[in-house]
């Protein structure tokens, strides 16, 4: 990955070669291009910097509490154009968004309007939806990505991992041959190789073409 470089909201790969006796990475994530500069010790390995996940550390975006309304992100997402608020598609009672912190590029989110915490709360016209959109997902994704496989869940309550536990939302995660790596595990890290805003338009495209919208 020498001499790789990206900047911008992908937050970048170093371009240091620390076996070549230059290229110590700095803070931002840039390279001094001289070893003595700063202290540390080459170790033959890239850094894949991304700063970004301070937000999501920090606890920006997670709902203060349980209610309805700007305070929760599905209830605050719905109000937004499709474009700034990454919604791939809108149906009567449910709609479709991309995850802000995906597991995979494509992450999608299959969310009723309504505030309602329990898959058992949603009327059977909010339940048949979801479902309803879930399929379409797939199929958009299958269109837009070519995945291998998928991973479908709910997670119900904090304890079952659900990161916003008062808004009902069906993960719908594409799935490659070889995409789990270590970085999650060693470095709390997804290296993503798509802008969501990118993904976003993509999904919208790929739905309307299995819709026939």
């Amino acid at each position: 990955m020498a001499d790789e470089t990206v900047r911008g909201e992908r937050r970048g790969l170093d371009a240091g070669d620390p076996a070549a006796g230059h290229g110590v990475s700095t803070s931002d994530g840039t390279s001094t291009g001289d070893d003595a500069v700063l202290v540390g010790e080459p170790d033959g390995m890239d850094r894949l910097w991304v700063p970004h996940r301070m937000v999501y550390i920090d606890g920006a975006d997670k709902p203060s509490d349980d209610a309805a309304g700007p305070g929760c992100p599905f209830c605050r997402v719905q109000a937004q154009d499709d474009e700034t608020g990454l919604i791939v598609a809108r149906g009567r009672l449910a709609f479709v968004v991309l995850n802000l912190y995906p597991y995979n590029s494509g992450h999608l989110l299959v969310c009723p309007y309504r505030h309602v915490a329990d898959y058992v709360a949603a009327t059977d016209d909010e339940a048949a939806e979801i479902t309803a959109m879930t399929r379409t997902a797939i199929r958009a994704l299958t269109q837009a990505y070519r995945p291998h496989g998928f991973n479908l869940g709910m997670n119900q309550g904090a304890v079952a991992g659900a990161g916003i536990a008062a808004h009902l939302h069906q993960h719908v995660v594409p799935r490659w041959s070889g995409d789990a790596n270590f970085l999650p595990i060693v470095a709390r890290t997804r290296a993503l190789p798509e802008l969501l805003g990118d993904a976003r338009a993509r999904l919208a495209q790929a739905w309307a073409v299995v819709t026939g919208g």
